[in-house]
């Protein structure tokens, strides 16, 4: 019987809490340790679920960790995953995997240069509503899917982040930052991109941050906060993406997707679960639905919430000898399709993609169950 992977985590801020706390739930792996450049942030976590604090150092030396989970901010992604590497071990990324198509092509050669894996988020299009849509657009109930509309848009993070300074810098904003869970999922449903273009700007050059210690501090915004992207598939749908984070309100569907013999209203790519609804040419919309362990509400009793289902993934196929879902070629070619829509956004050109992917496989219900434990 092959052991459970075991797993350090670098980075001790929110998200670390997560990925500990659901860790039970999965099969193929253990969370046995933290670090963080703050030592007390990794004593307090590591004392919260009982595992090992470590520096950064020491972690990356242990015998016993042979994966290692990225949670710092999106900026350090890059030289942690290559310290990980270079120290022998799997990388499991939080999103953005890096921020460049450079950056994610020099830690794939320097993986492939020491036989070893890398893994990104976001997790969720493996979620119960994300795979039914996948299996029904695989069947073809929607016909040929020709076009559709993908919405993300608040008024930003300021008035509840005590903190949300990075939100607003380079390499963030609703793209990076909220992006790669529409993007992810519109790849695993349609296939990947061939050219994206699009127009960004922003409605404020300043924030005020309107909670917590730093209430009513100004802080600078450096990246684009409204993005109208189109994205044209390899599979001959053109996707409208509109990203925002300068909305008050709006009624828009976070999915839809039109094909020659229907629609399909998408649930948020943010959660596993959500309503699924299918309109087939003039009929009525029906609620589709399965049973699928990753359908079930965990997360304040309405919401489906089973982060690290990508890792468990990973680590099964690390031990199976199979590609993994979360794969490096996917979140690479989800990292050149972000950062072509930003810098479409400057130049006003058409873009073409110079990666391309396999869909992930489809994760049937019955496969599901044997992630968990």
């Amino acid at each position: 019987m092959t052991r459970d992977l075991g797993v350090g985590i670098i980075g001790c801020g929110n998200i670390s809490a997560a990925y500990l706390q659901l860790a039970p739930m999965f099969k193929g792996y253990q969370i046995l340790a933290v670090a963080d450049i703050n030592m007390d942030n990794a004593k307090a976590r590591a004392e919260e679920f009982g595992v090992r604090a470590q520096t950064v150092e020491a972690l990356l030396a242990s015998d016993d960790i042979d994966l290692v989970i990225n949670l710092t901010i999106p900026a350090a992604h890059v030289d942690v995953s290559r310290a990980i590497l270079a120290a022998g071990k799997h990388v499991y990324s939080e999103k953005p995997f890096v921020l460049s198509l450079e950056e994610a092509q020099d830690l794939g050669a320097l993986a492939k240069s020491k036989n070893l894996r890398i893994g990104s988020a976001p997790d969720t299009f493996m979620g119960a509503s994300h795979q039914l849509a996948r299996k029904l657009i695989d069947e073809g109930t929607l016909g040929t899917v020709t076009s559709g509309v993908a919405v993300v848009m608040s008024s930003g993070m300021e008035d509840w982040h005590p903190n949300p300074d990075f939100f607003f810098l380079k390499g963030a904003g609703p793209i990076l930052d909220i992006g790669p869970y529409y993007v992810c999922n519109l790849v695993q449903l349609l296939g990947p991109v061939k050219k994206v273009t699009s127009f960004t700007g922003m409605a404020h050059p300043t924030r005020t941050i309107q909670n917590g210690p730093r209430d009513g501090e100004v802080i600078p915004v450096e990246t684009p906060t409204t993005i109208h992207a189109v994205l044209s598939f390899e599979s001959g749908a053109i996707i409208t993406l509109l990203a925002s984070w300068d909305v008050w309100a709006s009624n828009h569907p976070n999915m839809e997707l039109y094909g020659t013999e229907g629609t399909m209203n998408v649930p948020d790519p943010n959660w596993f679960g959500g309503t699924l609804t299918v309109t087939e040419r003039a009929g009525e919309p029906a609620e589709q639905s399965w049973e699928h362990p990753f359908a079930v509400p965990n997360f304040e009793e309405v919401h489906a919430n089973y982060r690290g289902a990508g890792l468990a993934d990973r680590a099964l196929a690390i031990s199976e000898g199979r590609p993994h879902r979360c794969s490096a070629a996917f979140a690479t070619h989800v990292v050149e399709v972000m950062t072509a829509i930003l810098e479409a956004g400057e130049t006003g050109e058409v873009i073409a993609l110079t990666t391309t992917c396999d869909r992930p496989e489809r994760l049937s219900p019955e496969q599901a169950k044997g992630l968990l434990a």
